[in-house]
């Protein structure tokens, strides 16, 4: 380690800059690895005790070598709140496609019903009861899915305006149902 020396005279701020690699180590603090140089006396300029009872010695600078840190983004183990986050999604990912699966069960049946009567030639108007029935059913799972949030309200809307939209074309092509003329124009 360079030894500090604190200078009294303006001399010492004086010294050519070719010595500002060079500092100026005692007997005590020289080591067996630094070159030992013989003592300097420059007692007219600078403090006449240190130089001339050879405590002060001309030596190569010895610089602590500055280390940065380096912080990496590296793959470690999840936090414990992101592993519970990711169960929670898990499960939710799982509740919500069991859910959304009902929902397209229920349409399908409720469409392939009303695709039948619709085929069939000598239907009649107590036939749309048990349709009904089926209708209320996925009305019932597609409100339960918008309370909980497994669709968005628009998309529960969306659905259930099709399946009566579906069932009321139906009625009008059977002739169960006769709509006003600016309904009627809808769903021609």
């Amino acid at each position: 380690m360079a030894a500090a020396l604190h200078c009294l005279s303006s001399s010492c701020l004086a010294l050519p800059s070719k010595f500002g690699n060079l500092s100026l180590n005692g007997p005590s603090t020289s080591s067996a690895s630094s070159t030992h140089f013989p003592s300097l006396s420059f007692s007219a300029n600078l403090s006449h005790d240190l130089f001339s009872k050879g405590f002060l010695n001309l030596g190569p600078v010895q610089r602590s070598v500055r280390r940065s840190v380096v912080c990496e983004a590296a793959p470690t183990k999840k936090p414990d709140s992101a592993e519970k986050r990711a169960r929670q999604a898990e499960k939710r990912r799982i509740y919500n496609k069991s859910r959304k699966s009902e929902i397209k069960t229920r349409m399908k049946k409720v469409l392939e019903a009303l695709d039948m009567l619709k085929k069939k030639p000598d239907a009649q108007a107590e036939e749309v009861l048990s349709i009904e029935k089926l209708i209320g059913e996925a009305y019932s799972i597609i409100d339960k899915a918008v309370k909980v949030g497994t669709l968005h309200r628009n998309t529960g809307a969306r659905r259930k305006s099709r399946l009566a939209r579906r069932k009321k074309a139906v009625e009008i092509q059977k002739g169960w149902y006769t709509p006003a003329d600016s309904e009627k124009a809808h769903f021609e």
